[in-house]
C-alpha cells in the first residue's frame, strides 16, 4: 500500500500518503498542509504500520540543568549507523514525520547529517526541539533546507527564564533570531506555579519572533519531583479558555485532561499515532513512560508492533 501510494504521487519528494482507520491522509511536509479523505474506507490489513509521528531522543546529553527536565541524566546517544535504517523503515511504512530531541539534539555528533538524510532520503518531515543556545550562523547554515519546523523550549520570561535555565534571556532572544532563519518555529512552554504568570508575556515573545505555534506543557512529575499543582492547573485551564491570541495554541496530550482540545484523528490513537524512542533505543508510548520495548536486530517496526500488542493486552 505504501509503495502504491508513493507511485500515485509521481515521486514528489515532499508529498506523502498515509493509510489508516481515518481513510487516506495526504501530507505535504514543505507547507505542512494535511488533507484527510475520510470517506475512503481502508481495511486494517492496509493501514500504515508505522506511527504517524515518532519522537526520537538522539542523546540524553544537555548543557543545561533544568530541574523539571524529564530526560535521564546520562550520556546515552543513538549511533547514526543504527538510527538511519530505522528512519528509512519508518518512512517506507507510513510515518509522516520525526521529531528529534534529547537532551539537546544539537549535541549529537551527527545531528546535521541525520537531518539531511531524512530530508533527502525520505518523505518525512524533520523537526527538532532545542533550547536554541547552540544555534549559531554556522549550524543554521548547515540545517537550512533540511529542517521543516523547530520547537524552542522557553519555559519562562526574563528573570524567570534565567533562574530556571541558567542562561541569559537576552542570549535566548539573539539565538531565536538565528533559529527562525532556518525554518518556521514554535515555542514550547513548561507551565507550573513559577512560570504560569509569564504566559501572557511568552505569547508576546512568540508573536514577536513569528512563532507558528505555542505548545503548553503542564509540568509532569519526574525523578521524584512533583508535577503541576491542582490550583495552577485550574488557572491554566481558565487561561486557555479565555485565550484569544494570534499564535495558535496547542497542548501536550499528557496534561490535556479537561482542556478544550480538539483531536483531529479520533480513530488513530495510541501507538498508531505516536511513539517515542529513547536515547538508549527503547520504544515507548511517550517520553514519560517508564516501560517500553528495546529495539533489537529485528528493527524499529518489530519493536513498535510488540509495544502495540503489549499495550492492547493490558487494556
Amino acid at each position: 500500500m505504501e509503495f502504491a501510494a508513493s507511485r500515485a504521487l509521481g515521486g514528489h519528494p515532499d508529498l506523502k500518503i498515509r493509510t489508516g482507520p481515518c481513510g487516506f491522509h495526504l501530507f505535504d511536509r514543505r507547507t505542512g498542509i494535511n488533507v484527510l479523505l475520510e470517506d475512503v474506507t481502508v481495511q486494517p490489513e492496509y493501514w500504515s504500520s508505522a506511527p504517524r509521528f515518532v519522537s526520537i531522543a538522539l542523546t540524553n546529553r544537555c548543557d543545561l540543568a533544568c530541574s523539571y527536565c524529564y530526560a535521564p541524566k546520562n550520556s546515552a546517544f543513538l549511533d547514526s549507523r543504527v538510527l538511519l535504517p530505522w528512519l528509512r523503515d519508518l518512512d517506507l511504512n507510513g510515518c509522516l514525520g520525526v521529531g528529534f530531541g534529547g537532551g539537546e539534539p544539537t549535541l549529537h555528533p551527527d545531528f546535521t547529517h541525520i537531518c539531511e538524510f531524512v530530508r533527502q532520503q525520505t518523505r518525512m518531515a524533520v523537526t527538532f526541539t532545542t533550547h536554541s543556545h547552540r544555534i549559531d550562523s554556522r549550524l543554521a547554515g548547515a540545517l537550512k533546507g533540511n529542517v521543516h519546523f523547530i520547537r524552542v523550549s522557553v519555559d519562562g520570561i526574563g528573570m524567570t527564564y534565567e533562574a530556571m535555565r541558567g542562561r541569559r534571556f537576552d542570549s535566548l532572544r539573539a539565538h531565536l533570531e538565528i533559529t527562525r532563519s532556518i525554518a518556521p518555529i514554535g515555542i514550547n512552554f513548561v507551565v507550573n506555579a513559577t512560570t504560569f504568570t509569564d504566559l501572557d508575556d511568552a505569547i508576546l515573545l512568540a508573536m514577536e519572533f513569528g512563532a507558528k505555534e505555542f505548545l503548553l506543557l503542564p509540568q509532569q512529575p519526574v525523578q521524584g519531583r512533583r508535577g503541576i499543582d491542582s490550583q495552577t492547573l485550574t488557572s491554566v485551564r481558565s487561561w486557555v479558555l479565555n485565550y484569544s491570541g494570534e499564535v495558535p495554541l496547542t497542548i501536550s496530550e499528557i496534561g490535556s485532561d479537561h482542556m478544550p482540545v480538539c483531536p483531529l484523528l479520533m480513530k488513530e490513537i495510541g501507538s498508531h499515532a505516536f511513539v517515542h524512542i529513547s536515547a538508549d533505543g527503547v520504544a515507548k508510548l511517550s517520553s514519560y513512560s517508564a516501560d517500553g520495548i528495546a529495539i533489537g536486530e529485528s528493527g524499529i517496526l518489530a519493536a513498535v508492533h510488540l509495544l502495540r500488542r503489549t499495550l492492547e493486552e493490558k487494556s
